[in-house]
């Protein structure tokens, strides 16, 4: 039998996206923190593999950092890169959209700095056997937590065929959303399905050739979708970002990166809504209580560099948003 090669540090298995512009734009948010005599706190809310975490932790030596993730892997991994920083971690499995909780249970009142790197960890898109990348035979699951909840395979076994439609046009944008899930319909009524690669070969048979010249690998949109779907992505986000902005202290920052326009558009509605004024149209003074909370840090979104992009081709698809708290938060 061949001999694996044995797993390369966590550190050379991931590259953190955009790490120096994300801590600068955070770096504000802990000064603001130390210039009221408060020790710095940050939540890494999708810690991963623990990249930008390390990196913040060693620039700011009085920084406390609260590391929270859905995938218990990625949590055991983080740990051991982030092992020389344990004094001053909190790493928590959880959900991102449940920072309020994270932090009442921790006895932490507010935040100086959150970051959100959304979508799939390289962690989940290497390990073959989590069944996220349709470039090889895997078990079909899609879990970022698999200790809880469906995987893609009931998905595929179980929707209807209406459900199949939606959820691949809608999460996966996919125009081929119909013949694919007639397909996947038709296909499971001999066998169901178990594995990534079979998934593959049904979308092959019917989508055309053409697109996928033009629009990547043909099951890339309806894996998307499944994945989204299988951790409800798009519903947590859509608690997670509002739950960030109300954990904020003043002066303190919040650091989104998306990777697909679904994500970015959730992230631009809140933003926008908190950092405008509430005033009434023609309202002929803005009283305090319309004053808006936030400012916002970025022209709309940023975006990885040419250098950065060859470092880390996942970093490509990266959509940077942040934004200030300028208000002082309403406490009960």
């Amino acid at each position: 039998m061949e001999e694996q090669d044995a797993p390369k540090p966590t550190s050379e298995r991931h590259v953190p996206v955009l790490k120096d512009r994300c801590i600068n734009l955070l770096a504000p948010g802990f000064e603001a923190a130390r210039s009221r005599g408060e020790t710095p706190v940050a939540i890494d809310a999708t810690l991963g593999m623990g990249g930008h975490s390390e990196a913040m932790l060693q620039r700011f030596p009085d920084l406390h950092l609260v590391g929270i993730d859905r995938d218990e892997e990625a949590l055991a991994l983080a740990g051991e890169r982030l092992q020389p920083f344990s004094a001053r971690t909190d790493l928590v499995h959880a959900v991102y959209d449940e920072i309020e909780d994270v932090l009442t249970d921790l006895g932490i009142p507010e935040v100086h700095g959150i970051l959100m790197d959304l979508g799939v960890s390289s962690l989940q898109l290497d390990e073959r056997e989590r069944g996220f990348a349709y470039s090889y035979d895997a078990p079909l699951d899609m879990r970022m937590d698999t200790s809880r909840g469906q995987t893609a395979a009931d998905v595929v076994n179980n929707y209807s065929e209406e459900d199949l439609v939606r959820i691949i046009r809608k999460w996966g944008e996919e125009k081929f959303a119909g013949r694919i899930a007639n397909r996947i319909v038709t296909a499971r009524a001999s066998k169901p399905f178990a594995t990534t690669g079979e998934l593959v070969e049904q979308i092959r048979g019917v989508v055309p050739a053409a697109a996928a010249k033009s629009g990547g690998h043909p099951a890339k949109r309806t894996f998307q979708a499944l994945r989204i779907e299988v951790n409800e992505e798009l519903d947590v986000l859509e608690r997670a970002v509002p739950a960030a902005l109300s954990a904020s202290a003043m002066g303190g920052r919040v650091v989104v990166m998306s990777y697909h326009s679904l994500e970015d558009k959730i992230v631009k509605s809140v933003f926008q809504s908190r950092s405008k004024s509430s005033a009434p149209l023609g309202f002929p003074v803005e009283l305090e209580e319309h004053k808006p909370e936030f400012k916002t840090l970025t022209k709309g979104t940023e975006v990885p560099t040419p250098e950065e992009i060859a470092e880390n081709p996942r970093a490509a698809s990266a959509r940077l948003r942040a934004v200030e708290r300028i208000k002082a938060r309403r406490t009960a």
